[in-house]
Formats: structure tokens, sequence, C-alpha cells
């Protein structure tokens, strides 16, 4: 068995809690959070050591690996320490605020030649994962433009200061949102190195932006569009979609379904010419414990197999995030010129 442990359990890190806590090969045998109130309905309701000290519980309870699920302002340091004890370590996105550090400390995970980690979920959609498939069968050709976007209701009126709403902490759509966006074109098309005519605007937040929108050039030499914007409420959810043009046809795809279009059938690949559309239940494989969605637990499985397989690849590392990070960076710096 895994003995695994998790620090900080709001949204994130409660789901994470409770995947952990069903997976077969995995013992959750500490949490630790800084809220009296969470840690009191832990040791009331579980059997879960609690600590309100992270070094505390990486240091006394005999851990193999830890979840590190707490705001971004944190996850630096708290990485580190998990890698100098030697833990393997799964860290929600985004990795770091400082693109420096995170390559630091991308470097020091794969020298200790341990397991690491970023929760950017879409690496494991199973529409996105046929993307990628389908892009490496280059049954579209050479693409010549993307468009990523992301939409959701998270800021729909002027309202009081959270963690969201301040930027040192890792708020903002940039970080909270734009980043999934970014790493699914990272995945999927390339790594972006450079970023023109960006906006950050402020619609209703005041100290961080609400929507993100630049053209972003990738090392292949490929570009396209990011359009992001989390205070759209003609969205239900957060919703990610990834357009993709190439010279034989287009692929448009999202969290439910990848619509194809081609120019010329693709017999190898059973695809008539004209549209065609694949559906996230016929994508995706099942899991062992299912919540929210089959990708969080299917990240989580991942994180576990390639400790318990050394050989195997993973699929979002702390280098790949490192890159999210870096894109990040460069937007912040292109909205002030």
């Amino acid at each position: 068995m895994i003995r695994a442990g998790i620090i900080g359990l709001g949204k994130m890190g409660i789901s994470h809690c409770a995947i952990l806590g069903a997976h077969p090969e995995v013992d959750l045998v500490g949490v630790c959070d800084t809220s009296t109130l969470v840690m009191d309905g832990f040791k009331r309701h579980t059997a879960k050591e609690c600590f309100s000290d992270y070094k505390k519980m990486i240091d006394t309870a005999s851990l193999d690996c830890v979840v590190i699920a707490s705001p971004t302002k944190y996850h630096a340091e708290m990485v580190n320490y998990a890698l100098d004890r030697n833990l393997h370590v799964f860290c929600e996105k985004p990795f770091a605020l400082n693109h420096a550090e995170g390559v630091q400390l991308a470097d020091k995970a794969e020298r200790l030649g341990l397991v690491n980690q970023v929760g950017y979920h879409n690496r494991f959609l199973g529409t996105f994962q046929e993307v990628k498939r389908l892009l490496e069968s280059d049954v579209i050709g050479q693409l010549y433009h993307f468009l990523g976007e992301s939409y959701g209701p998270v800021v729909l009126k002027e309202k009081g200061s959270t963690w969201r709403s301040e930027k040192g902490q890792g708020g903002g759509c940039l970080y909270d949102y734009a980043s999934h966006t970014i790493d699914l074109i990272h995945f999927l098309c390339g790594k972006g190195v450079k970023v023109r005519g960006t906006e950050l605007k402020s619609i209703f937040s005041k100290n961080v932006e609400d929507a993100v929108y630049s053209t972003v050039y990738l090392e292949s030499g490929l570009s396209g569009q990011l359009s992001v914007n989390w205070s759209d409420e003609t969205h239900r959810k957060m919703n990610t979609q990834i357009t993709l043009i190439g010279k034989k046809g287009k692929i448009i795809a999202d969290a439910t379904e990848v619509k194809i279009y081609l120019k010329e059938g693709n017999e190898k690949l059973s695809l008539p010419k004209g549209w065609t559309v694949k559906y996230l239940t016929d994508l995706t494989e099942n899991v062992n414990f299912y919540l929210r969605g089959e990708e969080y637990s299917s990240q989580i499985d991942h994180f576990i197999e390639c400790i318990q397989d050394k050989k195997k690849k993973n699929k979002s590392t702390f280098k790949t995030a490192s890159y999210t990070d870096n894109v990040i960076g460069l937007l912040i710096s292109d909205s002030t010129l």
C-alpha cells in the first residue's frame, strides 16, 4: 500500500481526499489543514490522523507521497519540503507563482528520481486524449491555427475579497482558469514561447482580471488565440474547448465531445468526408471511484501507478507545468507593455 497524506482541504483537496480514501492501493494516513472547523470535522467523523502543520505531518506520518492542494502561494515551499524528505508529490495547479522556482523544483524532483505531477486534469479526459491521438495520426494535416477557450460563472458581480481575488495568492482568472487552457494547448499543440496583444480585463473584480485574451506563439511556429472569461453567466460551469484548424480539416473538442471535419475521408481511421462526432462516453475508460468526472480519479490513479512502476512516464509533470507557468508570466509582462 502507498501511504499518502494530503495538505489543504478546500474544494479540490476534499475531492482528492475522497478519491485517495477509496483507492485500493492507497492508505490515506494523514490530512492537514489550518482550518479548525475542517479539522474538527475530520477528527469527529474519520480515523485519519489530523494535522494543522504540514511539516509535522510529513515528518511524523511515514508517508510515501503527498498531495498538495493549498493556495498557490504555498506550493513552492511545500513541494520543496516534501522533496527534501524523499516524497513523491502531486501538486494542484497552477504549479508555482514564480516560474524560476517551478523550474528548480522540476529539476530537483527529476534529479531525485521522485514521481511528480500537477493537477491539469484535462490531460486525462477521454475527449482531449482522442484529439491528441488524431493529431498524432495527422488526420487534419498541418495545423495553421488554434483557438483555446474557457468560460464560466465564477465572478458575476462585485463582491468581497477572497483568495480568488488576491493575485499574490494565485487568484484571478489567469491563474485559476487560463492555466488549464494554456496547459491543454501545450498538451495538444506544443510549448508556448511568446505572446502578443495580451489583454487582462477586470469586469467585476478589483484586484485581479476576470478575462484573458491573447495571441500565443508556439515553439513550432504555430500561433493561435487564447480566450478565457470566468465572468460569463451563459455557462452553468467551467467549459473548456479547443479548436484546431489544419490543411485537411478541423477538430473542435470540449469535455463532452470531439467534432471532426475532414475535406476527404480517412479510411485508415474509418472517418468519412465531412463531420463526425465522438462522445466522451465512448472515449473514457472506467475508474474505480467516480467523483465529479472520471478525469479526477484517472489523474490520481496515474500518479499512484507511476509510484508503483518507476518506468511509467508521467503525463503531467512539474516540468510540463513549468511551461504553463512561463506562459502565464509572459502574459502578465505583455499586458503591461
